[in-house]
């Protein structure tokens, strides 16, 4: 009897001490776009999402283009299942089969969004999450007077104190396009744009990134500047006294679009990381921590965020999207142009 009690405790002792092992969790495997993007996409986004779901996100550092070959190169075994994209890849990549149709219904949040941010679901490609509108950035301490318009580029009162930004910058392309809409020209036409630069070119700097366009407004004198909204916020909190102005012949913008990659086995999970990003509290948050402006009319923020965005529907109506696949087919012939016109 005892050794039976004997043997048969060691047998509970041993099976005491197998570990079973803990189920895997499910898993998502999204890219951002690094740097202070990244940390505060993991903030308002990656970790609470986790945290809801008990889902493990895998996070690779991909900007657009970036995230679009790699797309294209995996067509055959994709490894992503949510990719975002603030270029207008998403055409692209809806195009070619790269990413899978989001029907309205299947995204709660689809109902509070703006009409600008679903109107590509039509088209395959995914909603627009935030927005990085593209105005006119002004020193509010040494301007002679706030800009109203994208025409005052042109006004004598601003001369020898202008910063361009060069078209390879998706920002300076932006604004580039812009000035030359207001000129009378459009993508098939950009002549008017360049003529209207060439006129600016004796009494402005050209600058090719945001580090260089902050030291001309911090040590070169710099009054006025197209760029974007959020860099507006980021100069501000380097202590410069820049305001954004949201000018009154349009507001062109980049558009961050999330985007669900076709021919994954977690589609319905990946939804849901979709839907998340598109909650008001998450567009809240951006606009509190970087400027985005959100792209849901329910997203409610404090009165000091709100005027520093593109909120409510006035503001939003002044949004202007150009063709995206259009804006790539013309990219190489504008930025080459651009080149010899500044070379001069």
């Amino acid at each position: 009897m005892f050794a039976r009690s004997t043997t048969l405790a060691a047998a509970l002792a041993i099976a005491s001490a197998i570990v079973v092992p803990a189920a895997a969790k499910d898993k998502l495997v999204i890219n951002s776009y690094g740097g202070a993007y990244e940390q505060i996409h993991r903030k308002l986004v990656i970790e609470p999402f986790m945290k809801k779901y008990d889902v493990d996100v895998q996070v690779i550092t991909a900007y657009s283009a970036d995230a679009l070959a790699q797309l294209r190169a995996q067509k055959a075994a994709p490894q992503f299942d949510v990719i975002h994209f603030s270029g207008g890849q998403e055409v692209v990549a809806a195009r070619e089969g790269l990413i899978s149709p989001i029907k309205a219904e299947e995204l709660s949040n689809a109902k509070s969004l703006y009409p600008f941010a679903v109107e590509g679901l039509s088209r395959g490609e995914g909603p627009v999450h935030s927005v990085a509108a593209i105005g006119l950035l002004y020193n509010k301490n040494k301007a002679p007077k706030k800009p109203a318009r994208w025409a005052d580029l042109w006004d004598p009162a601003y001369k020898d104190h202008i910063v361009l930004t060069d078209v390879s910058n998706s920002y300076g392309l932006l604004g580039f396009l812009m000035m030359n809409k207001v000129k009378g020209g459009d993508l098939q036409n950009p002549e008017p744009g360049f003529n209207a630069v060439k006129s600016l070119l004796d009494s402005a700097v050209v600058v090719s990134t945001s580090p260089e366009l902050q030291q001309n407004f911090a040590q070169n004198d710099a009054w006025i500047a197209p760029y974007a909204q959020d860099y507006a916020y980021t100069l501000r909190k380097a202590g410069l006294p820049i305001e954004f102005v949201q000018a009154e012949e349009g507001t062109p913008a980049v558009y961050l679009t999330v985007n669900l990659v076709a021919n994954r086995p977690n589609q319905e999970l990946a939804k849901k990381f979709i839907d998340f990003s598109l909650s008001p509290e998450v567009q809240a948050g951006w606009a509190k921590e970087l400027r985005y402006s959100p792209s849901n009319r329910d997203a409610k923020l404090e009165d000091d965020v709100a005027k520093e965005v593109i909120y409510g529907e006035k503001a939003v109506a002044g949004l202007i999207r150009f063709d995206p696949v259009a804006v790539d087919a013309a990219r190489a012939s504008l930025v080459e142009r651009w080149k010899k016109l500044i070379a001069r």
